[in-house]
């Protein structure tokens, strides 16, 4: 009887005990490090433009809308390329490219020239491989495990998000306020090494397709991926919420990321402690995630979940000072989003992955990146510009309030009313 490694190496798919294959695990581990690098600097390069070079909220939204902008540049094109190649290719190729810029940021840093065209730059290059390496691990988690894993196997991969997120921003906070933000560009280069050397160690030949002459134009499989996309009820569902949320959580974030220190006066590492509080919730929120649709349905989980993590960022603009409450209280508060957020999260990536055949895995994440992450940029430079122009209790309480949007949208269309079971590949 064959083992069942060799089983899975067979197949071309994960054993039914996810943990039991070892390039799952590897998979997993990669994608560990490769988040807690990119949870770290997009903390780290923030707040060195805002506790450094003294950036203002305008400026702070231009950064976030450099190192965004290439979801919205990019990923079409990336989705329909990366359906057509190795996705552990791609994976570890983007990896060794984060792994120089950030160190490229770390050395600029010593030498006394990381100035905010220096950031500017590092952000782009950052953003975009990233794009690359998001879209590429989701398409090979798809030519892994079988359809009635996904839920389990995405669970897992976002709780080392969830993991990510808790040690992210606190690393990297903390590292800018005692040491300097060279140093954390340098922890965040690091990560980006491991995942590098875990990913590279997959031994799974992937399925598809060969390269060839007939292969179809990038444009054409860029419009094969949209149609499908905006063909399909539940996807176009969660392209108009994802792009509402991202909107106005963009806008809410460049605000809260000046707010917090200049507003609330707290430090930097107390900043850090507070986006990584979103991680431990995050982590409830993956495992809640495994069982709450089974339990009461895809849809009614994500409403709930979308209304209950959003709304809750209203109560942020209602806080003052820096004493033991208030801090308590943000830490309460990017817990329950961390939770409700990854819920979404989770269960979103499921139906997506459920209903979408095999060869349009990539163009699929990839259009609803490009067209949800796609406002992020936007939203960015809105949010610093109603924050210079209103301040930033009532920037940061209007941003707030239209996160609620996105909920809004999902409840009213068929996507609520998903049921316990997910549905079919629609073909």
């Amino acid at each position: 009887m064959p083992s069942a490694s060799s089983a899975a190496s067979d197949s071309g798919r994960v054993p039914s005990s996810l943990w039991r294959d070892i390039d799952f695990r590897r998979l997993w581990a990669g994608q560990t490090a490769s988040q807690l690098g990119e949870q770290s600097s997009l903390v780290v390069l923030p707040l060195f433009a805002v506790l450094t070079l003294h950036a203002g909220a305008g400026q702070l939204g231009v950064l976030r809308a450099v190192g965004q902008a290439p979801v919205l540049l990019l990923s079409l094109f990336v989705g329909a390329w990366v359906d057509g190649w190795r996705a552990r290719t791609v994976m570890v190729l983007t990896d060794a490219g984060r792994t120089l810029a950030l160190g490229a940021a770390a050395l600029a840093g010593l030498c006394g020239r990381l100035d905010l065209p220096t950031l500017f730059v590092v952000a782009f290059a950052v953003g975009a491989l990233s794009v690359f390496f998001d879209v590429a691990y989701q398409a090979s988690l798809v030519r892994m495990v079988e359809r009635d894993q996904l839920v389990r196997a995405n669970s897992a991969l976002e709780g080392s998000r969830s993991a990510a997120q808790i040690g992210g921003p606190a690393l990297g906070g903390t590292v800018v306020s005692l040491l300097s933000a060279p140093v954390a560009a340098a922890s965040g280069a690091l990560f980006f090494a491991l995942s590098f050397l875990s990913i590279r160690r997959i031994r799974r030949i992937e399925s598809i397709p060969e390269h060839s002459a007939g292969r179809p134009r990038v444009w054409r499989r860029i419009h094969e991926g949209l149609r499908f996309v905006l063909g399909d009820t539940s996807l176009r569902t969660v392209c108009l919420a994802s792009a509402a949320f991202q909107f106005f959580f963009a806008a809410v974030m460049t605000v809260y990321l000046v707010f917090l220190p200049r507003e609330l006066h707290v430090s930097g590492t107390v900043v850090g402690l507070t986006l990584a509080a979103a991680g431990p919730g995050a982590l409830l929120g993956s495992l809640l995630a495994a069982r709450l649709p089974g339990r009461f349905g895809h849809g009614t989980v994500l409403v709930c979940a979308a209304a209950l993590g959003d709304g809750v960022f209203l109560c942020v603009p209602a806080l003052h000072g820096s004493s033991a409450v208030t801090v308590l209280a943000l830490l309460s508060i990017s817990f329950v989003f961390g939770c409700g957020g990854q819920l979404v999260n989770v269960t979103v990536m499921a139906v997506r992955q459920a209903v979408t055949p095999d060869g349009m895995q990539g163009r699929a994440a990839a259009t609803i990146t490009c067209v949800g992450m796609g406002s992020a940029p936007l939203g960015s430079l809105l949010g610093g510009l109603l924050a210079q122009e209103w301040g930033l209790r009532t920037g940061l309480l209007v941003m707030a309030a239209g996160m609620m949007l996105s909920p809004a949208v999902m409840a009213l269309s068929p996507l609520a009313f998903l049921g316990r079971e997910l549905p079919g590949p629609r073909n």
